[in-house]
């Protein structure tokens, strides 16, 4: 009879460590996607293979991590030990230790993704309301008297600030605004700050400014709130917030982004070399234009002395001279000719009565050659009258203009002992005294001779 409670024997299958961390490792990998996982990083290694290794933790638990080179020269920044960072990474097996661990693909800050997303979605709103367009933004001062800047004031941003400002733009005052430049309470602070900026009105251009920071550090500065505040401060506003790659929702917002505080102090000031330069092109250029001006008046001031000598009184004394002389000739061969031609008619006449010869025709013709003579004598008397007065009233014309009737030009004034000018010679005998006034001195002189009625003109007497 046989037992059948006995069990039957099962062969043993026996597997090496590695066979099952290899089998380990296979249901691991098929059992996972790709798993995100976020925690602190502890124990971090860099060995000279370029791979990191650490334990991503939480307050529970630990899990080792491998990132390999390939991986680790993507990253944007520098993981190291309480780091909080979120990962992309695949389950895996080490096998020589038995550990499982994850094979990192990708590593960010924990908390950066979600603040980029926020990030993009804030600036494409706010550049469908038009707070990024370049029309509304203000131009910044030539030269701004007072500046106003917006940041901690126990920051390296405030020292770097100054210092530019001392250095390249001496003459502008400063007026701080101090504000926490992160944490929960800075974005109300600088909204706070620039609305009081803007109310007071009293600097020429404004400075939002912090120096280089995390994602999170910065997010003060990618707060909406904050943004619009920029938008309607109404001054002209220069954002330097972090390094030169770090970019915030104020940079789009403001009038101006420069990359870092210092560079943001610099776009505010102007550069005085080269305004000395252009001061020293002016002036060139000044002196240019008066040195061209100057002989541009020397000549014209040639030019009218020129004129002046064209137009002098003697010239015009010298010129009524000559005409009267010019006119005087004229008048004496007029009368010459009208001489002539009456000496020929009576010739005439005497020839025609020679050849008539008839008593009665010789005393009419007589009678009518004495009317003719007559009548000739008085016109003759008539034009020389006519022509001596022309004469006299030129003459008085001229002696009114000449310089001939002052004493510096050798005339002479005669006076008697009563002081009365003498005009007439027949006024005083002779042996009387009178003085002769010169242009330098007087002569007391005696009366020697009279000659009353002398032409000083022509030298005859009468």
């Amino acid at each position: 009879m046989t037992d059948t409670t006995t069990p039957q024997y099962t062969p043993r299958t026996i597997h090496q460590v590695a066979e099952l961390n290899a089998m380990v490792r296979e249901l691991l990998a098929y059992s996972f996607n790709l798993l995100w996982v976020e925690g602190e990083i502890s124990n971090l290694a860099r060995p000279r293979s370029g791979h990191v290794y650490f334990t991503l933790k939480d307050d529970d638990a630990q899990v080792r991590c491998a990132l390999f080179r390939g991986k680790a020269r993507l990253l944007d920044f520098a993981p190291d030990s309480g780091a909080r960072v979120l990962v992309r990474a695949r389950v895996g097996l080490y096998a020589v230790r038995g550990d499982y661990q994850l094979i990192i693909e990708h590593m960010e800050p924990a908390g950066a993704g979600a603040l980029q997303r926020a990030f993009e979605q804030l600036k494409k709103r706010l550049d469908a309301e038009g707070l990024f367009d370049p029309a509304r933004k203000l131009a910044l001062p030539a030269a701004p008297a007072r500046i106003g800047v917006i940041t901690s004031a126990t920051g390296a941003a405030l020292r770097d600030v100054l210092s530019v400002l001392a250095r390249r733009f001496p003459l502008a005052a400063v007026r701080l605004y101090p504000v926490p430049v992160q944490g929960a309470a800075a974005p109300q602070a600088i909204v706070t700050a620039l609305q009081r900026a803007a109310q007071r009105a009293d600097c020429d251009v404004l400075l939002l400014v912090r120096g280089g920071g995390s994602l999170e550090d910065l997010q003060a500065f990618n707060d909406e709130d904050v943004a619009r505040a920029v938008a309607a401060c109404g001054q002209p506003l220069v954002a330097g917030v972090g390094h030169e790659t770090d970019f915030t929702i104020v940079d789009f917002v403001a009038d101006m982004r420069a990359p870092t505080p210092s560079a943001a102090a610099e776009l505010v000031c102007p550069d005085m070399d080269a305004r000395r330069e252009r001061l020293g092109h002016h002036l060139r250029r000044l002196e240019t234009s008066l040195r061209r001006q100057l002989a541009f008046t020397r000549r014209h001031a040639d030019s009218l002395q020129q004129r002046l000598r064209r137009q002098h009184p003697r010239r015009r004394v010298e010129e009524a001279m000559q005409r009267l002389d010019d006119i005087e000739l004229r008048l004496q061969r007029a009368v010459q000719q009208h001489m002539t031609a009456s000496r020929q008619k009576h010739e005439q006449l005497q020839g025609r009565l020679l050849r008539v010869a008839p008593r009665q025709r010789i005393s009419h013709a007589t009678a009518h050659h004495a009317r003719l003579q007559q009548r000739l004598q008085r016109a003759v008397r008539q034009r020389l009258a006519t022509a001596a007065q022309r004469l006299t009233a030129a003459s008085h014309a001229l002696d009114t203009v000449s310089p001939l009737r002052t004493l510096d030009r050798g005339y002479a004034i005669a006076r008697t002992q009563e002081q009365r000018i003498l005009r007439d010679a027949r006024t005083v005998t002779a042996g009387d005294t009178v003085s002769v006034l010169l242009h330098r001195g007087r002569l007391d002189c005696r009366v020697h001779s009279i000659h009353s009625g002398a032409n000083t003109r022509n030298g005859t007497s009468e």
